[in-house]
């Protein structure tokens, strides 16, 4: 499957491994770093989904560079008439989050765009389980899946974090919100029960309460980042502990038990540097992908390549505007003539 990418029309908005045998040094904010590249891994299973600006699509692709040189796209999506959301098309054009999830052992796409469109899509039907518009002007920024089947979404310029009640329908539009300044980024950790949140100043961990049609967050947790601008909060697949964070100048992991954060991490002299918009390692494989801004680049927050550090590989599509890049762990549709 092609598809062809246009010129992006300006849109003006706020802008695990083990190591061993690891020589660690100290930066001057007194967080461990780590200078040597990861070893070489092998080629991993998992495809790649971007949220892809210039033709706003959200796009799976195998995690080769023939198939991002080839624009060999397995699946794509978007909000329209074919898909039920018709009316919510207006509010889709700058998609900013992709995810995989799963609920009862089927997946699912989590997007959201910085236009107000947020749900969560059956994969491969591309039909929602949940959706709605927050509006325009609250720059939704991440979404996450809840073990209820209610949904959380960050949202920057709002500066929200909310709760709908998706479990009790897929337009379900009620919602409990906390306020959270410039929040970007949201994550549910399974194992601790615990949903953290991701803003410019801030890491925080909420407990969940209440039913699922009226649900209540309660702060357990908020740990300062040792940099500004917090952007992309993952789970670092290779170590139930940590989480990776981004900021505006630095990745780093934060461990949980410790309450920290590292760059302790091997190749983080390589992966840690400004304007990462999305970071995340594939347990499999042990590779590590990020988007990050590229000079010169039509949009001025996209890349039109997916950097890979384990084998050190750039997965360029070219003219596209990719905005966030993350490991999908789910069979590609069947072909069909």
């Amino acid at each position: 499957m092609g598809v062809r990418f246009r010129g992006h029309r300006h849109r003006s908005l706020r802008t695990g491994l083990t190591v061993v045998g690891l020589a660690v040094a100290m930066t001057a904010t007194g967080v461990a770093t780590a200078s040597a590249l990861p070893p070489a891994a092998g080629d991993s299973a998992a495809s790649i989904v971007l949220t892809e600006q210039a033709t706003d699509r959200i796009l799976v692709l195998a995690s080769d560079r023939k198939s991002f040189e080839n624009a060999e796209i397995q699946w794509e999506w978007r909000p329209s008439a074919a898909n039920g959301l018709a009316d919510l098309a207006v509010d889709w054009g700058v998609p900013d989050e992709a995810k995989l999830r799963y609920r009862d052992g089927k997946p699912y796409l989590l997007t959201t765009d910085s236009w107000g469109f947020v749900g969560v899509i059956a994969y491969p039907e591309g039909t929602p389980y949940w959706a709605t518009s927050v509006g325009r002007g609250q720059n939704p920024h991440s979404i996450e899946l809840l073990p209820d089947g209610n949904v959380a979404i960050a949202a920057s310029t709002g500066g929200w974090l909310r709760i709908y009640t998706a479990s009790q329908g897929p337009r379900s539009s009620t919602y409990i919100e906390v306020d959270l300044h410039d929040a970007h980024g949201v994550h549910w950790d399974e194992e601790r029960q615990l949903l953290w949140a991701l803003g410019g100043n801030d890491l925080l961990a909420y407990r969940l309460g209440g039913m699922p049609d009226a649900p209540t967050l309660t702060e357990v947790r908020r740990t300062a980042l040792p940099t500004p601008y917090g952007h992309d909060l993952t789970p670092v697949a290779a170590n139930p502990d940590r989480l990776w964070i981004t900021t505006g100048s630095q990745v780093y992991q934060y461990s949980i038990n410790e309450d920290t954060f590292t760059q302790d991490y091997r190749g983080a002299n390589q992966i840690s540097r400004s304007g990462v918009k999305a970071v995340g390692d594939d347990a499999e494989s042990g590779q590590v992908l990020t988007t990050y801004i590229q000079p010169g680049n039509l949009c001025t927050w996209c890349t039109d390549t997916v950097t890979l550090y384990n084998r050190t590989e750039r997965l360029t599509l070219h003219g596209s505007q990719i905005y966030k890049a993350r490991w999908w762990h789910a069979p590609p549709p069947e072909a069909t003539d």
